[in-house]
C-alpha cells in the first residue's frame, strides 16, 4: 500500500516510513534536498496527487504561514481587519481542506494552532516534540481521519521552546522557515511505527 507525505520536501516522514519497508513518497512543488532520495519524491501539486486514487494513507503538512495564530498581529493591524490577509488565509484554508477531504481512507493533517477567524474543523490531537524524545516544545495540532491518536514514545522531563518571540533567545532564530517547519524525527518515527502498522 502506498503512503503520500504531502507538502514535504525534507523527506523526514517519508524516510521514516521507508526505513520500515513501506512504499512512501514525499510530494511538494519544490524538489527534495540535494542529499535526499529523488526517486521517492514527487515534484507536483499535492492536491492532484492526493486525488489520484493511488494511496491508502496520507500525512500532510500544508503551508501554515497564513493560517497560524502566530500571524494574528498581521491579520488585525491597528484594530482593523486586514482584508487582503484574510483573503490569503481563506485561500490557505481551501488548500488545507482539499487535503483533509481527499478520498483516502487514512489521513493526518499537521499544523500549528490556527487563527480562530479561519474556522478550521476541530483538531483531533495536540502533540509536542518532547513527547517523542525531542528536547523541545512546539505545540502542534493533528487532524485525523481513519487514524488513531499518536501515543507518546519518550516523554522528556527537560525541554526548551523550539522557537520564541524575539530572536535573541530563540533556539532556531537563524534557520530558514522551511527548516523550522521540518518534522521532528521522533514524531516522524512514531508516525511510521504506529500508523504504518495499520497497513500490514
Amino acid at each position: 500500500m502506498r503512503i503520500l507525505i504531502a507538502c514535504e520536501k525534507s523527506q523526514t516522514v517519508c524516510k521514516a516510513f521507508r526505513q520500515l519497508g513501506h512504499e512512501a513518497y514525499s510530494c511538494d512543488i519544490m524538489p527534495c534536498g540535494l542529499f535526499d532520495n529523488p526517486e521517492w519524491h514527487i515534484q507536483s501539486d499535492a492536491i492532484r496527487e492526493a486525488y489520484s486514487g493511488k494511496y491508502s494513507m496520507m500525512i500532510c503538512h500544508p503551508p501554515c504561514t497564513k493560517l497560524s495564530n502566530c500571524g494574528a498581529r498581521w491579520m488585525f493591524s491597528g484594530g482593523e481587519l486586514n482584508k487582503e490577509r484574510l483573503a490569503e488565509a481563506m485561500k490557505a484554508k481551501h488548500f488545507f481542506m482539499s487535503l483533509y477531504n481527499a478520498p483516502i481512507a487514512m489521513i493526518a493533517v499537521e499544523n500549528p494552532t490556527p487563527l480562530r477567524i479561519v474556522d478550521l474543523p476541530e483538531h483531533s490531537q495536540v502533540i509536542q516534540p518532547y513527547m517523542f524524545g525531542e528536547p523541545f516544545s512546539k505545540r502542534t495540532l493533528l487532524w485525523l481521519k481513519g487514524l488513531p491518536q499518536l501515543k507518546p514514545t519518550h516523554i522528556m522531563d527537560q525541554f526548551k521552546p523550539f522557537m520564541q518571540s524575539g530572536g535573541a533567545n530563540a533556539e532556531i532564530s537563524k534557520i530558514r522557515g522551511d527548516s523550522r517547519s521540518k518534522t521532528f524525527e521522533g514524531i516522524a518515527t512514531a508516525m511510521a511505527t504506529q500508523w504504518g502498522a495499520l497497513l500490514v
